[in-house]
């Protein structure tokens, strides 16, 4: 199969924006609460803000930026973690019918300095003193800022002072004549193997994405008679966040803001906030399976949860056999251990996030097809999806009711999917944006947006990606490897955090793997590894030798001209601040080489 289509669910909007779905619901619902803020005397409480409170307050900075000079067309760009005021921002320059440039809060100087001059943006909004340090860093002769407003200094309250004066009529003349092929965001690329582009993407680009998987994906939200409940936790500036953002100010769900994606952090916010639906990344899952598999060894349960994870992955692996012809199902025996693991350890899994999540989906990259099987055998089905920035968020999903491990899904309705002759992923459709900033002839051909990933459809449409064509690697042999699955086998051991399969034009293929910091202090304590070692010690042995088998079961899934022959253990992780991560937590592949050049090529000097 070479390419697929789905019919529409829902029709394309031909008048109004994004700003509008604010106000109608203020109008048809005002006391329906909108967004849940964190109580700041306690922060395990949250706040409730009614969608005609939320509208009041749209309505009084979209008064002040007004009053500030900002114009319709204007571009306001924001520079801030996920919360509650970014939401606000958005709105407020929506309905004014500016255009918001997000900018992701780890921005180092060059990178802002790119996305400013690119976008031609005046005003932006920050969060904090470093981001001012950063702006001003970025200003030269391309970057002519008229003004910086600072959040922690009240900038929300200082704004809505400022166009106090102002009529609502003011407002609501210019939200009312936005139309769908406006631009609504100037959002970057991830920059995963090149520098990162700024995408347009109008209102009808993000309406047609929110409207379509709340009309196709929405019933799976929340239980029936119950407000769905989202926490937002990925970055606002990224278009998976930014499209979270819309679906629930469209659809009516609650949305709660959550500014750290570390265990840490986020574990007590799901618990607090119980959302009912979640959407994430596949390392947020992987953390959440790891940090549970920890504490059950700590609590001495861990043959327990190793014993439950392998009957949840038979019990789902049995189920999808029946639903495919091949087997009779989960039989007697199978059935009753589940039932038992279900009262001992898969509702204590849920209970960590809140309780109430029986749904999420994963989008970025691929999430590992066992590790889904996990999940769902839990009672957590994670939908898998694929999409990128250019296509608003995800142009592919799996249908609901119908997973398929180890795929993203098959195209979005109204959307299509086609693999050129050379195995590159094209797809089309309304979530497809316009094109980039400042880059003529850039829109996709005849609708056609060439992805830049490899995949494949399998006999039901579902397709299946298979790596990045930039990311290939060609020995010096002459072997092409794609990354992906080696990669994702080795990160599947506890220990690893990452990984990185490097080749190009070498004699063999090699990695560089990075360790969980709590995993490795884990390890120690329950494998007597060194109490006491620091930071950047070298690894012990037995730590190495755990490595060692975690590349050799990923090298028994490939040839031997692909297999992994040597690696190197990093002695830190690669970060979003270093520049080694996008912010949606993907390898930026060429820095990473650059910045370990050294140590690559002592893999190569043995």
């Amino acid at each position: 199969m070479r390419e697929i289509s789905t019919p529409a669910l829902v029709t394309a909007a031909r008048t109004g924006g994004l700003a509008d779905s604010v106000h109608e619901l203020a109008e048809r619902v005002p006391a329906l609460p909108v967004i849940a803020r964190r109580d700041p005397a306690a922060p395990g409480r949250w706040r409730q803000v009614t969608a005609a409170a939320f509208r009041t307050e749209v309505m009084a900075l979209a008064k002040g930026l007004l009053a500030d000079g900002v114009r319709p067309g204007d571009r306001v760009a924001v520079m801030s973690r996920t919360r509650y005021e970014w939401t606000l921002v958005s709105y407020a320059v929506w309905s004014i019918g500016a255009h918001l440039v997000p900018v992701y809060p780890t921005s180092s100087t060059e990178q802002l300095h790119a996305l400013l001059a690119a976008s031609r943006a005046e005003t932006v909004v920050i969060e904090n003193e470093q981001h001012a340090m950063t702006v001003a860093s970025a200003c030269d002769a391309q970057v002519r800022l008229r003004r910086v407003w600072q959040l922690d200094q009240d900038c929300v309250g200082r704004l809505g002072a400022l166009g106090a004066h102002l009529a609502d009529e003011d407002v609501h003349r210019l939200r009312r004549a936005v139309v769908p092929r406006d631009t609504a965001a100037v959002v970057q690329t991830s920059g995963t193997t090149g520098r990162p582009r700024g995408c347009v993407l109008t209102h009808g680009n993000l309406a047609a994405e929110s409207d379509t998987l709340l009309a196709g994906w929405g019933r799976l939200t929340g239980p029936p008679g119950e407000q769905p409940a989202i926490l937002a936790f990925l970055p606002l500036a990224h278009s998976y966040g930014l499209m979270v953002q819309v679906a629930c100010l469209r659809g009516g769900i609650l949305l709660g803001h959550e500014p750290e994606v570390t265990p840490q952090a986020l574990l007590p916010a799901l618990a607090s906030f119980r959302p009912t639906f979640l959407f994430g990344v596949p390392y947020v899952f992987e953390k959440i399976y790891d940090t549970a598999r920890r504490a059950a060894e700590e609590n001495g349960r861990l043959r327990l949860f190793e014993a439950a994870a392998d009957t949840a992955l038979a019990y789902v692996r049995a189920v999808e056999r029946q639903e495919r012809g091949r087997g009779h199902g989960p039989g007697p025996a199978l059935r009753a251990r589940h039932a038992l693991y279900e009262r001992l350890v898969y509702g204590r899994i849920r209970g960590v996030l809140g309780g109430r999540v029986r749904t999420a989906v994963s989008g970025g990259s691929p999430l590992r097809a066992d590790l889904g099987r996990i999940f769902a055998g839990a009672g957590l089905t994670i939908y898998d999806g694929y999409g990128l920035t250019e296509t608003s968020g995800a142009v592919t999903a799996q249908p609901p009711g119908r997973v398929r491990f180890g795929t993203v899904g098959r195209p979005l309705p109204g959307c299509a999917v086609r693999i050129a002759e050379d195995g590159e992923v094209w797809v089309r459709g309304d979530v497809v944006c316009t094109g980039y900033v400042d880059e003529r002839g850039s829109a996709p051909h005849d609708g056609w947006l060439a992805t830049g990933d490899l995949g494949l459809l399998d006999e039901d449409g579902h397709l299946v990606i298979t790596g990045r064509k930039k990311d290939i690697i060609i020995t010096s042999g002459g072997k092409s490897v794609a990354p992906q699955r080696l990669e994702e086998r080795i990160r599947s051991h506890p220990l690893v955090s990452q990984c990185l399969v490097v080749g190009d034009n070498r004699p063999y293929v090699a990695a560089l793997i990075t360790l969980d910091p709590d995993a490795l202090e884990h390890w120690r304590r329950y494998r007597g590894g060194y109490q006491h070692a620091r930071p950047g010690d070298p690894p012990e042995e037995g730590v190495r030798a755990a490595v060692q088998r975690a590349v050799a079961v990923a090298n028994a899934s490939v040839s031997r001209a692909e297999s992994i022959r040597a690696f190197r253990i990093l002695p830190g992780e690669f970060s979003v601040a270093d520049g080694l991560l996008t912010p949606s937590l993907k390898l930026r592949r060429k820095a990473i080489e650059t910045a370990y050049a050294a140590e690559i090529d002592a893999l190569y000097t043995r």
